[in-house]
């Protein structure tokens, strides 16, 4: 069945990927980036791209006149934008935290909540986190802001998932591992990543499809190594 599925941080790496195989797939996509010009490039007709800086809130406005006008209901929504800084903690500043925290929890917080009004019975709204930001994971110095907002938001999923049970939507999250992606380049350059963008894409497609059917409130580690 047909979806209506809004994405956001489309322009490359997972989120890019996600974008043509659930458009190829027959699904109407909602692409979400400050960089239209890769989804636009895909060329299909069910795909929607709308240039948003996710770190200015009232860049959602527009985001919210297209469903009103246009769709009228979101099925899915994946929160999948992320911006990550590579610093020692005595380096990183306040307007870095800021930043990170902007895209990472903030304009979660804000689309979601934009979103949820749209958002019918059975619906699931799937949060991509990181590895980082599980307890007891192994962590990589330099990611303080990075990996501290990738707990947050496991934390907001749960709470969500708690609040909105009644009307049946779900929140999920879902802890990447490493994937070969231009963020993860420009941030460790070198490092060889066990998935590529399009593999971790495939996960996602189905989870986010289906994972309502059986999880609620949950946070899977999508990772092949132990934390």
């Amino acid at each position: 069945m047909k979806k209506n599925i809004v994405i956001t941080g489309t322009s490359r790496g997972v989120g890019f990927e996600l974008v043509k195989k659930l458009a190829e797939a027959g699904h109407e996509i909602l692409a979400l980036s400050r960089n239209t010009k890769p989804t636009e490039e895909l060329n299909l007709a069910n795909i929607t791209s709308i240039s948003t800086d996710l770190s200015d809130m009232n860049n959602l406005d527009k985001v919210v006149d297209f469903i009103e006008n246009s769709w009228k209901k979101v099925d899915i929504l994946i929160n999948n934008a992320g911006k990550l800084i590579n610093k020692p903690f005595s380096e990183l500043t306040s307007i870095d935290f800021e930043e990170v925290y902007k895209v990472n929890v903030f304009a979660v917080a804000e689309l979601t909540k934009k979103v949820l009004p749209f958002m019918p019975e059975k619906s699931h709204v799937v949060t991509i986190s990181s590895m980082g930001g599980i307890q007891g994971s192994m962590k990589f110095p330099g990611l303080a802001a990075y990996s501290s907002a990738k707990g947050a938001v496991i934390t907001l999923s749960e709470l969500l998932a708690e609040e909105y049970k009644e009307q049946q939507i779900a929140f999920n999250v879902l802890a990447l591992g490493a994937v070969q992606t231009e963020m993860l380049e420009e941030a460790f350059p070198g490092y060889q990543a066990p998935l590529s963008a399009s593999e971790m894409a495939d996960y996602i497609f189905d989870f986010s499809l289906n994972g309502n059917k059986y999880y609620n409130g949950k946070t899977l580690q999508v990772s092949s190594s132990t934390p």
